[in-house]
This record gives structure tokens, C-alpha cells and sequence, in this order.
């Protein structure tokens, strides 16, 4: 059973994150890069929203790996449904971990919004 918004705002939870969670977690099921650095996510509720990744882009940022504009079209949702880049796309990131660079499902759709 899942719990209340009331639950998770008394553990600390914003207001986003618990009506969020209070409503069941939602599975990334594809992903659109567009050339602002958004992302277009797709989730398994059949929901489409916009995340705005420019702000992972700040000075000693990991992800400034995947900075280019190529770098960062390169994107996929991986086996955990995470959004994930490969920072070297010649290695296999499903056998070495630390050549991968992604973000949570859940941080995902809390930091996004609605595509109408």
C-alpha cells in the first residue's frame, strides 16, 4: 500500500518529491535528445516530459564529459531504466561501470515537466 504525501512530507521530502512518490514511481521507457540540451522522457504511465539538463553542465561537473553536442545525443535509457551517456562509447559500459554517467528515473521526473 502505498503511502500518503503527509507520510513523506513528515520524513523531509519536498512537496514534489512526495506527491510523487506517494503516487507510485514511474519507469523511463525512451528518450528524445534535442540540440538545447533538453531531453524529451517518456515513462511507462505513457507520460512525456521535458528535462532541462543544462544546469548538469557546471564548471567541475562530471557530466561536462558529455558536453559536446554529439557527446550528448549519444544518450539511451539503460537496463535500470536510467537515463545514462557512455562516456566512451567504444567501451561497454554494462561491463565497466565507472564509463557510464547517468540519472535517476525518479530525480528525472521530479525535475521535469508535462509535454501537453
Amino acid at each position: 500500500m502505498p503511502k500518503s504525501v503527509e507520510y513523506y512530507l513528515s520524513k523531509g521530502f519536498d512537496k514534489a518529491a512526495a506527491e510523487y512518490f506517494a503516487n507510485g514511481t514511474k519507469q523511463i521507457v525512451a528518450v528524445v535528445p534535442s540540440d538545447n540540451y533538453t531531453l524529451i522522457i517518456s515513462f511507462d504511465n505513457g507520460e512525456k516530459r521535458l528535462y532541462d539538463a543544462k544546469p548538469l553542465f557546471t564548471k567541475n561537473s562530471v557530466f561536462n564529459k558529455i558536453s559536446a553536442p554529439d557527446d550528448f545525443r549519444r544518450v539511451y535509457v539503460d537496463s535500470s531504466h536510467c537515463i545514462a551517456w557512455d562516456i566512451d562509447p567504444n567501451i561497454d559500459s554494462e561491463t565497466v561501470w565507472n564509463n557510464k554517467l547517468d540519472l535517476c528515473p525518479d530525480s528525472c521526473y521530479i525535475d521535469s515537466i508535462p509535454i501537453t
